[in-house]
């Protein structure tokens, strides 16, 4: 019996060594899976879209499009014009018609206050050849030497504002009929007889305008003189009744022709108003919202065209930043405790050239989302998260659009 034992504890060794190593191994495995399911737990995998900014371009209001400068994908800088749109409405083109017309009454009738300055004039002049030029001469003479340049400053001024109202439509006919002509819808002479009616009529406001310039030095001259013989020490008699109310009227036609101007500048800036870049980018034409765009299949029109109405709002072009600025990443409720407003995280791109880059967490959002479908693990069953904006550093080469891996440090 003594013989035996050990012969029986060794086969009791073996035994729980054959049965007990498995069960130690096991465990151990499972601590392991448990642990590194912990560390995964505490750091977390996400992906995000790179995105820029987006500018809708539209007009204020209601109107026609008068020419598109831009194409499709076009790079712009902040500024440049990129439509021209005629705001008025086609009830007001009857108006501007009523203002050029009343404009032209008042030249006429700044004409006809200029003939009767003539009589005046005439008289003073034989006064002064028969008697000794008096104060009250003198004074009748810089008064109509004053009314005459008034006079004519309001005629140039009249003259002026229709030629360049001319002028204007002109210059958008050449533009149009280049446009033609490039296209070759039109033959080359009809663009070289409207530039030739554009520049004589442009060196007859040239003209005008210099001649303008030089008459209100003449008024200004004018005025001078009448004030240094109005500070004399003389009896002043008083001015002729008859000037007097040709004075009054040239004052009512200033005041008129002034009014006609500032609405016929104002009905003009609604004729051709410019819609700039908002930004430095990218041109993206589109028909409709940005988002119709995206969905617009190929072969589709994208661009607005000359002649076309638009309401109030209506996007006629939409202007992208050249490159992306933020990352916007969606985070499962798991995920939430993980992260936080200015936390360092680790972008991944993996488009060639692959690039690791730290970033920080802008902002993350309040609510619950829908991702957006390129996100989801099966394109056939929605996913919910919560966005997370992400910064872009620099040198890190992505384009709007791109998929990229975020993870924690």
């Amino acid at each position: 019996m003594s013989k035996k034992r050990p012969r029986n504890t060794h086969v009791v060794k073996r035994y729980y060594l054959r049965h007990l190593v498995p069960v130690v191994v096991w465990l151990v495995a499972v601590s392991a899976v448990a642990w590194l399911f912990y560390q995964r737990a505490e750091r977390f995998e996400i992906v995000g879209i790179a995105q820029g900014q987006v500018r809708q371009v539209a007009a204020s209001s209601t109107g026609r499009i008068r020419s598109v400068s831009v194409s499709l994908f076009e790079p712009v800088h902040a500024g440049q014009t990129l439509a021209v749109v005629d705001t008025l409405l086609d009830n007001e083109q009857t108006v501007e018609a009523d203002l050029k017309a009343q404009l032209r009454v008042a030249a006429a009738e700044a004409e006809r206050l200029a003939s009767l300055l003539i009589p005046t004039q005439e008289q003073l002049q034989a006064d002064t050849a028969g008697m000794k030029i008096n104060r009250a001469d003198n004074e009748r003479r810089f008064a109509v030497d004053v009314e005459a340049a008034r006079l004519r400053i309001l005629e140039l001024q009249a003259t002026l504002a229709s030629d360049r109202v001319t002028l204007d439509d002109l210059a958008m006919e050449v533009r149009i009929l280049d446009d033609l002509l490039s296209k070759e819808a039109i033959a080359p002479y009809e663009v070289e007889r409207a530039r030739v009616q554009y520049k004589s009529l442009d060196n007859k406001v040239q003209e005008n305008q210099q001649q303008l310039e030089q008459t209100r030095e003449d008024l200004r001259r004018a005025e001078e003189r009448r004030n240094e013989f109005a500070q004399q020490h003389l009896p002043e008699p008083s001015v002729d009744h008859a000037l007097e109310a040709i004075r009054k009227e040239i004052t009512v036609q200033e005041e008129l022709i002034k009014g006609l101007l500032a609405q016929l500048a104002a009905l003009d800036a609604r004729k051709n108003v410019e819609l700039k870049s908002p930004i430095d980018g990218v041109v993206i034409a589109i028909r409709g919202r940005v988002n119709e765009v995206l969905s617009q299949r190929p072969g589709e029109q994208m661009v607005r065209r000359a002649g076309e109405v638009v309401t109030a709002g209506d996007p006629i072009l939409a202007v992208a930043e050249n490159e992306p600025t933020e990352i916007v990443a969606y985070v499962s409720e798991n995920q939430l405790k993980l992260l936080k407003d200015q936390m360092t995280v680790q972008l991944v791109k993996t488009r060639d050239p692959a690039q690791i880059a730290q970033s920080r967490v802008l902002r993350v959002g309040p609510t619950i989302e829908l991702m957006p479908q390129r996100l989801w693990r099966n394109p056939n069953v929605p996913q919910w998260g919560r966005p997370v904006l992400i910064d872009i550093p620099a040198g890190l080469s992505v384009v709007s659009g791109e998929i990229v891996g975020i993870r924690d440090l």
